[in-house]
């Protein structure tokens, strides 16, 4: 039937249901497509569905099956890991890493720098050769690096986004990441040559202690007894042995997801290499303080490879008296003095 004899009023009445369609079809189109898909993927759900998905007594159609996967669709466990690592293993580590800091500025403030206890002699002890300290340096260099990377990564986002905007946030938690992924793996290699290469000094000793019970010198007269490493240095020692090596395993899980390991398992490797990377941080901050402005002469072991024999004397008695006889004159050394000019470590040290 034809509208034109309607006349001009039929025409613009054409047009106008025209317009109407074309605006309200592809609503109506979508939301029927919605509903049948809808109706196809997960058809008759309802809140007791749910509880049986997150319970596991589903069929197929509920589990997740990519990379031999056998997971339902809500999975209990990563609400277990977030719990766990927001309302424990971070406020742990602001805890431990806080309370230390605060610890040591306390420390230094009432007790003060260890001062020797009597002048320098100006004869020296070999202590550390050119290996071990180039060796040590490298570990402390990639500690630290990690350990500042890991705490932006676990923290930066309180303090940082807000102070910087997303922009520069961004680019820092990114070099973090890629400076975390990639340098950790070299330092889990290089500790463990470290580790075994100083083992024979770390070995416990009875009196380690009396050095315990002494507070390594703070507590009553003088200075404890102690060999070529002290109580302290032991115990650094086997913390790195223990919690470091399991932050460096938990860290190669974490690193290579692509060896099998299931969800559940990197769940754990997460909350297992956070508390022990924030533990072995605090202990650190430690272990730098009485090495670097803590305690006299300490520092210069590690950078020039000798002691004053009256820091020996104050710190490492029992070692001392087993090397007094290799001491040389300061001059004797010389400020050029290449590498292979050192005596050698078994003749300065016991072994």
């Amino acid at each position: 039937m034809s509208l034109c004899r309607y006349g001009p009023l039929g025409g613009l009445l054409l047009a106008v249901m025209l317009v109407l369609a074309a605006l309200l079809a592809p609503p109506a189109l979508a939301q029927a497509e919605t509903e049948r898909e809808a109706a196809t993927a997960v058809a008759g759900v309802s809140p007791d569905v749910w509880r049986q998905v997150r319970s596991g007594e589903v069929d197929a159609n509920f589990r997740d099956t990519r990379f031999d996967s056998n997971y339902n669709l809500i999975n209990a466990s990563g609400e277990r890991w977030r719990q766990l690592r927001n309302r424990w293993v971070s406020p742990f580590g602001l805890i431990a890493v806080g309370g230390m800091i605060l610890a040591i500025a306390l420390f230094y403030v009432i007790v003060g720098r260890k001062e020797l206890s009597e002048p320098r002699t100006g004869r020296k002890l070999l202590r550390w050769p050119l290996f071990v300290r180039s060796l040590h340096w490298t570990v402390a260099t990639l500690f630290i690096v990690l350990a500042l990377s890991g705490l932006n990564l676990l923290y930066g986002k309180f303090v940082f986004r807000s102070l910087f905007g997303d922009a520069v946030w961004g680019s820092m938690i990114s070099a973090s990441k890629i400076a975390h992924n990639y340098l950790g793996p070299l330092f889990g290699v290089l500790l463990i040559v470290l580790l075994a290469r100083v083992l024979k000094h770390n070995w416990p000793k009875r009196h380690d202690l009396e050095w315990f019970r002494q507070g390594g010198g703070l507590v009553g007269k003088g200075h404890p007894d102690a060999g070529f490493a002290n109580g302290g240095e032991k115990l650094w020692f086997w913390l790195l042995a223990t919690a470091g090596l399991a932050v460096v395993a938990s860290g190669f899980v974490l690193d290579f997801p692509n060896y099998g390991q299931s969800r559940d398992t990197m769940q754990w490797a997460n909350l297992i290499h956070g508390v022990g990377a924030l533990g072995l941080t605090a202990v650190a901050l430690g272990h730098i303080y009485i090495g670097t402005i803590g305690s006299e002469g300490s520092l210069e072991g590690m950078t020039t490879g000798y002691v004053d024999e009256t820091w020996a004397k104050d710190h490492h008695n029992l070692w001392y008296e087993e090397v007094k006889d290799q001491a040389l004159p300061e001059e004797a050394l010389g400020g050029d003095r290449s590498p292979g000019d050192e005596p050698s470590e078994t003749a300065s040290r016991p072994g």
